[in-house]
Protein backbone atom coordinates (compact mmCIF):
# COMPACT_ATOMS: atom_id res chain seq x y z
CA UNK A 1 0.00 0.00 0.00
CA UNK A 2 1.16 3.48 -0.74
CA UNK A 3 0.36 6.47 0.98
CA UNK A 4 -2.48 8.34 -0.77
CA UNK A 5 0.01 11.63 -1.23
CA UNK A 6 2.10 9.08 -3.94
CA UNK A 7 -0.73 7.34 -4.91
CA UNK A 8 -2.30 10.22 -6.43
CA UNK A 9 1.18 11.76 -7.71
CA UNK A 10 1.56 8.46 -9.54
CA UNK A 11 -1.53 8.90 -11.15
CA UNK A 12 -1.36 12.34 -12.19
CA UNK A 13 2.00 11.53 -13.43
CA UNK A 14 0.90 8.47 -15.88
CA UNK A 15 -1.68 11.06 -17.05
CA UNK A 16 1.53 13.27 -18.18
CA UNK A 17 3.02 10.37 -19.65
CA UNK A 18 0.05 9.52 -21.36
CA UNK A 19 -0.17 12.89 -22.72
CA UNK A 20 3.44 12.88 -23.66
CA UNK A 21 2.48 9.94 -26.09
CA UNK A 22 -0.23 11.90 -27.40
CA UNK A 23 1.56 14.59 -28.11
CA UNK A 24 4.14 13.08 -29.88
CA UNK A 25 1.57 10.94 -32.01
CA UNK A 26 0.72 14.75 -32.79
CA UNK A 27 4.10 16.06 -34.03
CA UNK A 28 3.95 12.40 -35.60
CA UNK A 29 1.14 13.43 -37.74
CA UNK A 30 2.89 16.94 -39.02
CA UNK A 31 5.96 15.26 -39.85
CA UNK A 32 4.04 12.72 -42.26
CA UNK A 33 2.40 15.97 -43.24
CA UNK A 34 5.50 17.36 -44.27
CA UNK A 35 5.89 13.87 -46.22
CA UNK A 36 9.08 13.81 -43.47
CA UNK A 37 8.86 9.50 -43.10
CA UNK A 38 12.02 9.58 -40.95
CA UNK A 39 10.95 12.30 -38.36
CA UNK A 40 7.74 10.39 -37.86
CA UNK A 41 9.86 7.19 -37.47
CA UNK A 42 11.78 9.10 -34.44
CA UNK A 43 8.31 10.21 -33.45
CA UNK A 44 7.04 6.67 -33.36
CA UNK A 45 10.02 5.41 -30.89
CA UNK A 46 9.17 8.60 -28.66
CA UNK A 47 5.34 7.40 -28.95
CA UNK A 48 6.35 3.48 -27.62
CA UNK A 49 8.83 5.30 -25.28
CA UNK A 50 6.17 7.59 -23.52
CA UNK A 51 3.32 4.29 -23.67
CA UNK A 52 6.36 2.36 -22.06
CA UNK A 53 6.59 5.07 -19.09
CA UNK A 54 2.93 5.52 -18.54
CA UNK A 55 2.18 1.35 -18.58
CA UNK A 56 5.83 0.89 -15.76
CA UNK A 57 3.87 3.53 -13.44
CA UNK A 58 0.84 2.13 -14.04
CA UNK A 59 2.10 -1.31 -13.18
CA UNK A 60 4.11 -0.32 -10.10
CA UNK A 61 0.88 1.91 -8.41
CA UNK A 62 -1.18 -2.01 -9.35
CA UNK A 63 1.86 -3.34 -7.44
CA UNK A 64 1.48 -1.54 -4.76
CA UNK A 65 -1.89 -2.40 -4.06
CA UNK A 66 -3.48 0.70 -5.18
CA UNK A 67 -6.31 1.42 -8.16
CA UNK A 68 -5.88 3.27 -10.95
CA UNK A 69 -8.32 5.45 -12.11
CA UNK A 70 -7.04 7.31 -14.98
CA UNK A 71 -8.57 10.91 -16.08
CA UNK A 72 -9.01 12.67 -19.20
CA UNK A 73 -5.57 13.44 -21.18
CA UNK A 74 -5.89 17.24 -22.88
CA UNK A 75 -5.75 17.60 -26.47
CA UNK A 76 -2.34 18.41 -27.98
CA UNK A 77 -1.25 21.09 -30.28
CA UNK A 78 -1.53 19.90 -33.82
CA UNK A 79 0.98 22.41 -35.86
CA UNK A 80 4.37 23.82 -35.96
CA UNK A 81 5.89 26.39 -38.34
CA UNK A 82 8.62 24.14 -38.68
CA UNK A 83 10.51 20.79 -38.36
CA UNK A 84 13.04 23.32 -36.00
CA UNK A 85 9.59 24.52 -34.14
CA UNK A 86 8.67 21.05 -33.14
CA UNK A 87 11.61 19.75 -31.74
CA UNK A 88 11.86 22.87 -29.93
CA UNK A 89 8.10 22.23 -28.54
CA UNK A 90 9.46 18.90 -27.90
CA UNK A 91 12.59 19.76 -25.64
CA UNK A 92 10.04 22.51 -23.58
CA UNK A 93 7.86 19.41 -23.38
CA UNK A 94 10.49 17.09 -21.84
CA UNK A 95 11.65 19.89 -19.63
CA UNK A 96 8.20 19.81 -18.54
CA UNK A 97 8.39 16.25 -17.96
CA UNK A 98 11.45 16.17 -15.64
CA UNK A 99 10.08 18.72 -13.55
CA UNK A 100 7.08 16.55 -12.70
CA UNK A 101 9.03 13.50 -12.41
CA UNK A 102 11.15 15.50 -9.67
CA UNK A 103 8.53 16.60 -8.31
CA UNK A 104 7.14 13.05 -8.06
CA UNK A 105 10.52 12.42 -6.40
CA UNK A 106 9.57 15.01 -3.84
CA UNK A 107 6.58 13.69 -3.04
CA UNK A 108 8.09 10.01 -2.60
CA UNK A 109 11.06 12.04 -0.58
CA UNK A 110 8.12 13.73 1.89
CA UNK A 111 5.90 10.41 2.37
CA UNK A 112 8.69 8.52 3.03
CA UNK A 113 8.41 6.02 0.33
CA UNK A 114 11.68 4.37 0.56
CA UNK A 115 10.19 2.09 -2.39
CA UNK A 116 8.63 4.72 -4.61
CA UNK A 117 11.74 6.86 -4.81
CA UNK A 118 13.95 3.06 -5.85
CA UNK A 119 11.78 2.87 -8.84
CA UNK A 120 11.54 6.98 -9.59
CA UNK A 121 15.07 6.69 -9.72
CA UNK A 122 14.57 4.87 -12.95
CA UNK A 123 12.66 7.75 -14.50
CA UNK A 124 15.13 10.74 -13.13
CA UNK A 125 17.94 8.94 -15.23
CA UNK A 126 15.74 8.42 -18.52
CA UNK A 127 14.65 11.87 -18.15
CA UNK A 128 18.15 12.70 -18.53
CA UNK A 129 18.54 10.60 -22.00
CA UNK A 130 15.12 11.90 -23.64
CA UNK A 131 16.35 15.78 -22.74
CA UNK A 132 20.33 14.84 -24.37
CA UNK A 133 18.27 12.90 -27.34
CA UNK A 134 15.66 15.73 -28.11
CA UNK A 135 18.93 18.48 -27.63
CA UNK A 136 20.68 16.65 -30.55
CA UNK A 137 18.20 16.33 -33.21
CA UNK A 138 17.31 20.19 -32.33
CA UNK A 139 21.18 21.18 -32.52
CA UNK A 140 21.47 19.84 -35.53
CA UNK A 141 17.95 21.44 -37.17
CA UNK A 142 19.26 24.96 -35.97
CA UNK A 143 22.74 24.07 -37.75
CA UNK A 144 20.90 23.27 -41.14
CA UNK A 145 18.69 26.15 -40.65
CA UNK A 146 17.03 26.65 -43.99
CA UNK A 147 18.75 23.94 -46.21
CA UNK A 148 16.54 21.55 -47.40
CA UNK A 149 19.14 18.97 -48.37
CA UNK A 150 20.59 18.98 -45.52
CA UNK A 151 16.86 18.64 -43.45
CA UNK A 152 16.59 15.56 -45.78
CA UNK A 153 19.72 14.15 -44.89
CA UNK A 154 18.49 14.43 -41.41
CA UNK A 155 15.18 12.77 -41.85
CA UNK A 156 17.36 9.58 -43.76
CA UNK A 157 19.47 9.28 -40.79
CA UNK A 158 16.41 9.48 -38.53
CA UNK A 159 14.61 6.56 -39.84
CA UNK A 160 17.15 4.47 -38.53
CA UNK A 161 16.07 4.88 -34.75
CA UNK A 162 14.41 1.58 -33.09
CA UNK A 163 12.25 1.30 -30.20
CA UNK A 164 14.32 -0.95 -27.77
CA UNK A 165 11.52 -1.81 -24.92
CA UNK A 166 12.72 -0.47 -21.55
CA UNK A 167 13.22 -2.29 -18.08
CA UNK A 168 11.84 0.18 -15.83
CA UNK A 169 12.51 -0.47 -12.35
Amino acid sequence: MMNEKMTSAFLDQINKELYSEYLYLSIKAYFLDLNLQGFATWMDVQIQEEHAHAMGMFNYVVERGEKVVLSAIDKPESSWKSPLDAFKAILAHEQFVTSKINDLAQVAQDTNDRAAMLFINWYIKEQVEEESNVGGVLAQLEMIGDDKSALFALDKELSTRVFVAPVIG
